[in-house]
């Protein structure tokens, strides 16, 4: 008999999952052929089928060729899409893999092929089966990277695909137990894969895991660690609201460009001073998103110019941020010739 938290997902509870997705015309569901992704098909399909007005299923299975099975797999799910009577295809990852940061390319591969996936069927959202096990996870995994609030506010429900912001990514199970997918499974009768790599102890997620059963003895289990993305992430709504706000009040047109008033930037809080610099220096520089560590060491050097009344000239992430005449201009860095654009003050 399953226990009270793994009770499996009733279709009024699909109903609610889903229901967001009522007005669309096509809606990609990622499904590896795992416990989570398996689940999420069997339950789309469910909610479908009670339905007299829903979009087209479509389900992606991406094979990364990275194991033998993968194919099996896939061919797996087809079959169990084809009895659910809903569309499958499956893509696969071709070329060469790299040596290092292979998860992290594979992911970014996989969104690549389920967003060419939804554009070829007309579709604007992908459903992937993010559990609350996985935001556990990846708070745990945020923490240990020292994060600040925007990494602790974890994943969203909703969110634009890496790499595709035409297409939103929507986690309907995210707030769903993964032991509860598992049970509705086993009450239906459905077979599911289970990737080894899930227990490879290589991969930083698969350690912090096996920790799972430690912290949830102290009282840190899934749920808490969810709890905690939740309301970080509605901290994080306010602070970029005030960013937000802080820019509109702060921006001044200059022959150079976009610009903001020392003085007034000075009197900003912390916070709200460091995410609007950062803002800035992704907008105008060239070299992708901007790490903390190195926001917070030019925010700590940009303080002590304001604080002395000097000057001050220094490049991040493809942009260059410069303190002069009461203004502090941020713009595109020159093409670098071999020498560090970052200069500091003597002494």
């Amino acid at each position: 008999m399953f226990q009270e938290h793994a009770r499996p997902v009733s279709l009024r509870e699909a109903q609610s999952l889903f229901s967001d997705f009522a007005d669309l015309s096509a809606l990609i569901l990622a499904v590896s052929g795992g416990p989570d992704s398996t689940a999420l098909l069997l339950l789309a399909a469910r909610w479908r089928a009670a339905r007299k007005h829903a979009p087209k299923l479509i389900a992606v299975t991406v094979d990364h060729g990275l194991r033998p099975q993968a194919r099996g797999e896939a061919a797996a799910v087809g079959r169990l899409a084809r009895k659910l009577k809903l569309a499958h295809r499956t893509l696969r990852w071709t070329g060469a893999k790299p040596k290092t940061g292979l998860q992290q390319a594979a992911r970014m591969a996989r969104y690549r092929l389920l967003a060419k996936a939804a554009r070829a069927a007309g579709a604007a959202v992908i459903a992937t089966a993010h559990t609350r096990d996985d935001q556990a996870e990846t708070v745990l995994i945020r923490m240990s990277r020292g994060s600040g609030v925007a990494g602790l506010a974890a994943m969203g429900r909703i969110a634009p695909v890496p790499g595709s912001p035409d297409i939103a990514l929507v986690r309907p199970l995210l707030d769903i137990p993964k032991a509860r997918l598992i049970a509705t499974l086993k009450a239906g009768k459905v077979p599911f894969a289970e990737d080894p790599s899930n227990l490879d102890p290589r991969f930083t997620r698969v350690r912090l895991r096996a920790l799972m059963p430690a912290l949830a003895a102290e009282g840190l289990d899934a749920r808490r660690l969810a709890l905690l993305a939740q309301r970080v992430r509605r901290a994080e709504a306010a602070l970029a609201a005030a960013v937000a706000r802080a820019e509109r009040e702060l921006l001044v047109e200059t022959p150079a460009g976009p610009s903001f008033e020392a003085r007034r930037f000075a009197d900003l809080s912390a916070e709200i001073a460091l995410r609007l610099l950062g803002r800035a220096v992704a907008a105008r520089g060239n070299e992708g998103p901007v790490e903390l560590a190195k926001l917070e060491a030019l925010k700590a050097a940009l303080d002590e110019a304001l604080a002395r009344g000097g000057r001050f000239r220094r490049s991040l992430a493809g942009a260059i941020v410069t303190l002069s005449g009461g203004i502090i201009l941020v713009e595109p860095a020159p093409p670098r010739r071999g020498k560090n654009l970052t200069t500091r003050p003597r002494g």
